[in-house]
């Protein structure tokens, strides 16, 4: 097996840095070493198959993101993104691991959806991946299926009181999928928006004429985000479920978040890069000469965009330093303009819900660094360490350490990433500078500083400096334990 050996970088975890040489040894880390150390004599760096040099640079576990719908149908289309390409651009952005969604739909097997998923994935990635299980119908067979997950390397499941006639679910179906949650330590995920409520808000927007993608975030209020938390919570509290609440977005639903932890619930969080740096008045202020108002579609994601003037993105960020939300995910779910977001032109009911994010996670949260937002462990154990340990693939990822999988970033503190569509002077695209399948950048014009240099998914090189040197395949699915995140 092949030896590489990172030298001269500033190793980062969530607890602290300190200078250090990163061993890999096939696959696995097999030892980290106080700078320019020998083994049994020998000068490391001359023994090895390749060294890396990280002079001047952070080395960091590779990042995972935790929530991402690669090919995922919804409103008569379908995320753009496939399994090869989503997780090609994942690495371009120092992402080594991602967690998907098998998606169970009305009228289906639990069992079915998940062989189908496999079969999307299988062979495709670049990096590693896992699933989550979306249960949509929930029968005494689905009940029955979810308790057998654990055997499958699944443990954790989705649950949406938004979309109804799509994944809805009732209060009654949540309570019985939650006790399988208690019964057996799989962690339930929750969309929490009240569906039905927004449905009947959108339904008089539209009939007065405001069909602008501005009023997808006016139908779905952060009262009905704040009512479903606090109601997921609630149901969760009876049936002693873990919980974890999708792209929280209103600083209402984390007040609902943080009184649950604060009195011992094992009540988690999210957040998404989104809900950090957007806003609704970004939205609506949104034009183009070939889109008009429409322009903003390319931010229609559920949850919504929240008000800046309401301070949403400020209290999120508090959120993230006080560990009332725990990570940060993308949610992943891109939709090119043309003839998909399209749909929606003369009603934003009809826009197919997401963005694409997963290739700038990483960046875009070490620009908090950078902004003092957050700490650089901070970033870290947001993007890493946490969703490794809430999702049982801790000690394998989200960890520099022996016997870890060797999955690095070399990030450069000194580079600069510009993200974006470059365009001529008439405004058509000349090319672009993101990776996924969308034909639109959500994130035009954003410059961070900083840049992923090296690349590195259990060992092999995958992406160094401006190339792309992975293969269709080089991910392999990952089976999960249990939480390791519970009080």
């Amino acid at each position: 097996m092949a030896t590489t050996l990172i030298s001269g970088g500033t190793v980062v975890s969530s607890t602290g840095r300190a200078p250090a040489d990163v061993l890999i040894d096939g696959e696995v880390i097999k030892a980290v070493l106080s700078p320019g150390s020998t083994l049994f004599g020998t000068d490391i760096a001359a023994s090895v198959d390749h060294v890396i040099d990280a002079t001047g640079k952070y080395v960091i576990p590779g990042g995972i993101d935790a929530h991402t719908h690669m090919e995922l149908p919804f409103g008569g289309t379908a995320a753009i993104d496939t399994f090869e390409t989503g997780t090609r651009a994942a690495a371009w952005g120092g992402t080594t691991s991602i967690i998907d969604f098998a998606v169970q739909t009305f009228g289906t097997r639990i069992e079915d959806s998940l062989a189908a998923w496999h079969g999307k994935a299988s062979g495709n990635c670049a990096i590693d991946y896992g699933f989550h299980q979306i249960v949509g119908d929930v029968t005494p067979d689905s009940l029955k299926a979810m308790a057998k997950l654990p055997d499958e390397g699944i443990t954790s499941f989705k649950m949406f009181m938004a979309y109804p006639g799509v994944f809805y679910s009732d209060d009654a179906q949540i309570l019985k999928a939650m006790q399988v949650s208690r019964d057996t330590g799989l962690m339930t995920m929750m969309h929490a928006e009240n569906g039905p409520v927004i449905d009947v808000l959108a339904e008089q927007l539209v009939e007065q004429g405001k069909t602008d993608p501005y009023y997808h975030g006016v139908a779905r209020a952060w009262e009905m985000e704040e009512e479903a938390t606090h109601r997921a919570i609630m149901l969760a509290k009876l049936t002693g479920a873990p919980l974890y609440v999708v792209h929280v977005s209103a600083k209402q639903a984390v007040e609902q978040i943080a009184t649950a932890r604060d009195r011992g619930q094992n009540v988690f969080a999210e957040t998404c890069p989104q809900y950090l740096y957007l806003s609704l008045e970004e939205q609506l202020g949104a034009q183009s000469e070939q889109y008009g108002h429409f322009e903003g579609a390319k931010w229609v994601c559920s949850t919504p965009l929240r008000s800046r003037e309401e301070g949403h993105q400020d209290a999120m960020w508090q959120s993230l330093r006080t560990n009332d939300v725990q990570m940060v995910s993308t949610d992943h779910c891109p939709f090119c303009m043309k003839d998909q977001k399209e749909l929606g032109l003369t009603d934003f009911r009809k826009i197919p819900n997401g963005m694409g994010t997963v290739e700038h996670r990483m960046d875009l949260m070490y620009q908090g660094v950078v902004t003092g937002e957050i700490t650089l462990e901070r970033w870290v154990e947001l993007t890493s360490t946490t969703p490794a340990r809430m999702f049982g693939i801790y000690g394998r990822k989200g960890v520099i350490q022996p016997g870890a999988d060797a999955d690095i970033v070399v990030y450069d503190p000194r580079g600069h990433t510009s993200i974006g569509m470059p365009v001529d002077e008439n405004g058509n695209p000349t090319g672009k500078k993101h990776h996924m399948n969308m034909d639109h950048a959500a994130w035009e014009g954003f410059e961070v500083d900083g840049h992923v240099d090296t690349v590195i998914s259990r060992g092999k090189v995958i992406v160094d400096g401006d190339q792309y040197i992975g293969s269709k395949g080089d991910g392999r699915f990952m089976k999960r334990g249990l939480t390791q995140y519970l009080t």
